[in-house]
């Protein structure tokens, strides 16, 4: 069985990734690719969108939120995503029992004896009449029924679990700092959200597996399952699983994959990108080494923007004070300091926030 190193999967996730070259497709069609783009800080997604399209401009994220073809909803991992319509409301279901539990594993002395059924019939009933909501409106219509828990967990309860929710523009547009307000998915997209089906070959979890390999494989089922969230999928994996080519790892796991995906040569060049802060390159996996060393994996969760060169994890950056500042995590050679800056120009002028100086700090 052919074993793939970590520099092979490496260029496999940065070519399913967009990341070798810029695409260029739409937004939509990126977003869909992507099964996603992980969007809890809302201005992420636009850098992380811009080093993977050719061309792109704030705008066609802007009207894809308020056209409705792309909505901002919590599914995997309990995490605010940016999806398109048709995948929130075919892969909602299939999530709901796992944000549940997610929810209530969370805050379960503060949610003990609350009949979670019951506050969901009364959210969907305060929310009927097509309003949307801040976290706090809704609460406050509903905790004299509630008065326990604390209000931001029967929000997060209601929000985040049970009811399936989007969260409207203008929040998450171009430098916006609009809040959250609420309304139920299939009220924003005038269409009912996909039944669960009952098949137990679990035909929504081979579709989010053949999906997911598409985006980010090769990878083992714990990728898979830290990507999205549900346990694994096994009855998905089994179903889909003659129709998938195997590899093993350096450490002989299994990894899974799709017979025709793109898995380019380990020399092939990978070109400097600034990535968001939670991309989902770097989080899509369980086994993150692909694409960071060890000794940076804290940088994935900690909300750190990160800069790839050589298609790996080398420096953070920020902008603070019309400065955007770089720092290595290790040396940098002559060419790729040049690299560095010359894609930070370009990023600096994509920001548009008045930057007049970009500093590469020394190597650590």
């Amino acid at each position: 069985m052919t074993v793939l190193d970590s520099r092979a999967l490496n260029r496999a996730t940065l070519a399913r990734q967009h990341l070798l070259t810029r695409n260029d497709t739409s937004v939509y069609e990126a977003v869909a690719h992507l099964c996603g783009l992980q969007a809890q800080e809302p201005q992420e997604p636009f850098v992380g969108l811009w080093s993977r399209l050719a061309g792109f401009r704030p705008e066609q994220l802007d009207d894809a939120l308020t056209g409705r073809t792309v909505v901002r909803t919590h599914l995997m991992r309990r995490t605010v995503h940016l999806v398109t319509a048709g995948d929130a409301l075919a892969w909602r279901a299939r999530h709901d029992t796992m944000l549940r539990q997610r929810v209530l594993g969370t805050y379960r002395s503060e949610l003990t004896g609350i009949d979670v059924d019951e506050v969901a019939a009364a959210g969907r009933a305060v929310l009927a009449d097509r309003q949307p909501r801040t976290l706090r409106e809704l609460v406050q219509a509903l905790e004299y029924r509630w008065p326990g828990p604390p209000r931001r967990v029967l929000g997060e309860l209601l929000v985040a679990a049970l009811i399936p929710m989007a969260q409207l523009p203008p929040r998450g547009l171009w430098q916006q700092r609009a809040g959250v307000r609420n309304l139920p998915l299939a009220t924003w997209l005038e269409r009912d959200i996909d039944p669960l089906p009952t098949d137990d070959n679990d035909p929504v979890g081979q579709q989010l597996l053949r999906r997911y390999l598409a985006a980010y494989g090769p990878a083992t089922s714990s990728d898979l399952r830290a990507w999205c969230g549900l346990a694994g999928l096994p009855a998905a994996v089994r179903a889909a699983r003659e129709e998938l080519v195997v590899f093993r790892d350096e450490h002989g796991r299994e990894l899974l994959d799709l017979p025709d995906a793109p898995r380019p040569h380990p020399d092939t060049p990978a070109p400097v990108r600034f990535l968001p802060a939670f991309d989902n390159a770097i989080l899509g996996y369980r086994d993150r080494s692909r694409i960071i060393d060890a000794a940076h994996l804290g940088l994935s969760v900690e909300g750190h923007r990160t800069v790839l060169v050589d298609g790996r994890v080398t420096a953070t950056w920020t902008v603070r004070d019309h400065r955007l500042r770089i720092s290595p995590l290790r040396p940098l050679t002559a060419r790729e300091q040049q690299s560095v800056h010359a894609e930070a120009q370009e990023l600096a002028a994509f920001l548009d926030e008045d930057i007049e100086h970009i500093r590469l700090d020394p190597d650590p």
